[in-house]
């Protein structure tokens, strides 16, 4: 990408947008833009058309979505899946109509199968059934990667994906019901450490592995592959047009769960409700495309929560 090149980054108050931004900021691009949902509701095919004519941006980021945790998701399964699809539908086509030079449409690990193989690759994708708790949005998610190729295929166009391990880091959505599983226990640890409490509930057994990637480190990948991958026509036949981008390497939610207590000084006790779901067993995604490529993660996880927990006592807590 040129330096003062006309890039879009949908969705940039949001974890991921943001942290693009700061990465495109850093890096000395000099012609971001970006609209707010009052602004442009990436829903309305319409405005998102109107947007592009006027605009014309010559590359996308597209990290606007609905999210939410496992709470979220089983609640509102029609909104996960409606939202989604019109947003992405509404920008890739566009993207496509406005001649976008080239577009990175981010998904979600939550597209493969709930008992795939571990570490998980990307050729795994449908080759299983879903985890129940999320299929609609991950089912949204994999529509996105499946337009990206087709309209690669039948119209040329450079639209590739990249498929995130679970994410942590500044802008995390810390709402009480809707937030993933990191940032519920930064919420948690630090709440009950400010009012004294003795015990601290965490949901589930503690069993699940996870992988955990700091939202900076997805951004430079994402700025990386903006910068260095262009699928070849049979990777584009093939389907290779996304790449997975991880840590690879996993903890259990109980080894999580201890390292937040031992960084956050939380002295209580740990409750667990076994009643409440766990969700998929193991999500580790294989990196090894990634690393051909000459990219891994830098911010180890124990390092991380140390910033997070940090960030949130003088941003969020006060």
């Amino acid at each position: 990408m040129e330096k003062d090149a006309k890039i879009f980054v949908a969705g940039h108050r949001g974890m991921v947008g943001s942290a693009i931004v700061r990465a495109l900021e850093k890096d000395g691009y000099t012609s971001i833009v970006t609209r707010s949902f009052s602004d442009l509701d990436l829903r309305d095919g319409n405005a998102v058309a109107s947007f592009f004519e006027i605009e014309k941006p010559e590359y996308v980021f597209l990290a606007a979505a609905k999210v939410g945790g496992i709470l979220a998701n089983n609640t509102y399964p029609a909104e996960f899946i409606y939202e989604n699809l019109q947003i992405q539908n509404n920008v890739i086509h566009q993207s496509y109509v406005h001649g976008v030079k080239k577009l990175l449409f981010l998904g979600s690990s939550c597209i493969y199968p709930k008992m795939a193989e571990q570490p998980i690759k990307e050729e795994y994708l449908l080759s299983g059934k879903l985890e129940p708790t999320n299929q609609p949005y991950a089912i949204a998610k994999i529509a996105g990667i499946e337009m990206c190729q087709s309209y690669n295929r039948q119209y040329g166009t450079n639209f590739i994906a990249v498929m995130p391990t679970n994410l942590y880091g500044p802008g995390d959505n810390y709402h009480p019901e809707h937030s993933h599983v990191f940032a519920s226990f930064v919420r948690k640890f630090s709440e009950a450490i400010a009012e004294g409490k003795e015990g601290l509930e965490v949901w589930g057994s503690g069993t699940p592995y996870r992988e955990f990637l700091h939202v900076d480190d997805l951004a430079q990948a994402c700025l990386f592959l903006m910068n260095t991958f262009t699928p070849t026509k049979e990777q584009n036949d093939n389907g290779d047009i996304f790449m997975n981008i991880g840590v690879g390497e996993d903890v259990t939610i109980k080894e999580l769960v201890e390292l937040f207590k031992e960084i956050s000084g939380f002295t209580g006790e740990i409750v667990w409700d076994s009643t409440k779901p766990d969700g998929t067993p193991r999500k580790l995604l294989d990196v090894s495309r990634m690393a051909t490529l000459g990219w891994k993660a830098r911010i180890p996880l124990r390092e991380g929560i140390r910033q997070v927990l940090e960030e949130y006592r003088t941003t969020v807590q006060k």
